[in-house]
């Protein structure tokens, strides 16, 4: 694996069978904000079973927290799934995957896709967000001016003022 990171995105699930498609959803929203939606199948499939592979071997009665990270390094992008509890799924078996034992304790299973053709980690936009309002602002409208005579009665009312305003 390639130490160095351009982008990271993560999010953190209770090792449960809802975690799989849960990660899935995950997978194809940060893969669409970072314009990768050609590896959003691959990239959601890889998931799917790392995650499933994790629930499969999670204490169902006391299940622990997964961390679903997605790293784009180099020419790839490093699908992880980090754990207590995790395995290594036998369909990836034969790619470029692996689990390793964090010294911190738990695991991590990883498996990394190759980036589109002549495309670098580097090469990948971050996500822009437009500044807008939250539906529930924008029915309010604009916000009335405040009259500062009026904000110091009520501060001489609630006992704040200095002085009584004329």
């Amino acid at each position: 694996m390639n130490a160095q990171t351009e982008q990271v995105d993560d999010l953190r699930l209770v090792a449960l069978p809802t975690a799989v498609n849960v990660a899935d959803l995950f997978v194809r929203f940060s893969l669409g904000e970072w314009r990768l939606r050609a590896m959003q199948d691959e990239a959601a499939q890889t998931v799917r079973r790392l995650v499933g592979a994790a629930v499969d071997v999670a204490d169902r009665r006391a299940p622990g927290f997964l961390l679903v990270r997605l790293r784009l390094t180099g020419a790839c992008l490093v699908v992880e799934v980090e754990g207590n509890r995790v395995a290594l799924p036998p369909e990836l078996a034969g790619s470029r995957a692996g689990l390793v034992d964090l010294t911190a304790g738990g695991h991590l299973a990883w498996c990394e896709l190759a980036l589109p053709s002549g495309m670098s980690a580097s090469a990948v936009p971050l996500p822009r967000r437009e500044p807008r309002r939250s539906p529930a602002a924008e029915a309010l409208g604009d916000e009335p001016d405040v009259d500062p005579e009026v904000i110091q009665r009520i501060l001489y009312g609630l006992g704040g003022g200095a002085h009584r305003p004329d």
